[in-house]
């Protein structure tokens, strides 16, 4: 065989295994940009060190000691990324202001395309969407790095305790000893607070109906019909957070009314129900994008409403464009 030939052998062997280390990494580190980064540092150093590779482990594994080795480089730096009402409490409307904090505070949105692999175990690919919703992925940054290593490796892969000590160069005792630890932290967190079937049943998927109509006509009073009364309302890069019908739908007729007559169209983020919102141009004519929302929905009310704001990032993530142009009647 020849080095050209083996080089797209390896490549596309490694290529095979960049979904799933994308939702790994990106569990691990809780950033979008930054898992797949990471990704592509794994790849890298696979190919680099591929002739030292003896195959005393599946390639599997040995690339997610390599891309745990990445990413709890990456975390060494501390930072840990939350979700708006992890680091204050909700404003009140007549106080709600728009105070951005830097990008890496922030837990970043994540198209399940890029996270999710294509698994024929309805079980299994419903653990696995459950572990990048959005509250879930708040409650892993609680943890360590090592313990959200065991964790993810254990509870959403099922790898067992004898090959997550042999990936991390510990004990088996050490392990079960830190996965211990890290159940007890997601206990106390509110990681299982969306109530999302998969696929979404019908009640589900007519409550979406619903909230677009009611979104897209900005009726209020159909939208508060939708919300649970303690619904909250996030808007990262903004600290800002909003709890209760009465502020959501306050402040998106007020500090939010530009998004009247605005238009969604359907993404799957998360695990969740999501869609691209597109606001009026008044200056080009047509839609501009705006946010990526995130729905979480329990007991047949939308009982989270996350916006992502960053469109420049999140729109090409997500393969969608910055403008669409007004239909024509």
């Amino acid at each position: 065989m020849s080095d050209g030939t083996a080089t797209t052998d390896l490549d596309v062997r490694l290529e095979k295994h960049r979904v799933e280390l994308t939702g790994y990494c990106y569990r691990m580190l809780g950033s979008s940009f930054e898992a797949e980064d990471a990704v592509q540092d794994t790849m890298v150093r696979a190919w680099r060190s591929y002739d030292k590779f003896e195959g005393r482990s599946s390639m599997r594994s040995w690339l997610y000691r390599i891309a745990t080795n990445v990413c709890l480089d990456m975390l060494n730096a501390g930072n840990r990324r939350a979700r708006p009402m992890d680091l204050s409490g909700p404003s009140p409307l007549a106080q709600a202001a728009l105070t951005p904090r830097p990008d890496n505070t922030w837990l970043e949105p994540m198209p399940d395309a890029r996270v999710l692999p294509t698994v024929g175990d309805p079980a299994e690919a419903a653990v696995a969407k459950e572990s990048v919703r959005l509250a879930f992925m708040a409650a892993l940054q609680q943890l360590p790095p090592k313990q959200r290593a065991v964790l993810i490796l254990r509870e959403v892969l099922a790898w067992k305790a004898s090959e997550v000590a042999e990936l991390l160069g510990t004990t088996v005792a050490s392990v079960n000893s830190a996965l211990q630890r890290a159940r007890a932290t997601l206990s106390e967190s509110d990681s299982a607070e969306a109530a999302v079937s998969d696929p979404l049943d019908e009640e589900q998927q007519k409550l979406l109906e619903r909230y677009v109509a009611a979104f897209e006509g900005y009726d209020m009073t159909a939208l508060t019909a939708l919300l649970h009364e303690d619904a909250i309302m996030t808007m990262p890069p903004f600290d800002l957070w909003l709890r209760g019908t009465g502020d959501i739908t306050g402040f998106m007729t007020t500090l939010g009314a530009s998004c009247a007559g605005s238009r969604l169209l359907p993404v799957a983020v998360n695990g969740l129900p999501g869609f691209a919102h597109y606001k009026p141009d008044p200056e080009e004519g047509g839609f501009s994008a705006w946010a990526i929302q995130a729905l979480e929905i329990s007991d047949g009310r939308i009982t989270g409403f996350h916006c992502f704001l960053d469109t420049k990032r999140w729109f090409p993530l997500f393969g969608l464009p910055l403008h669409l142009e007004a239909e024509s009647d």
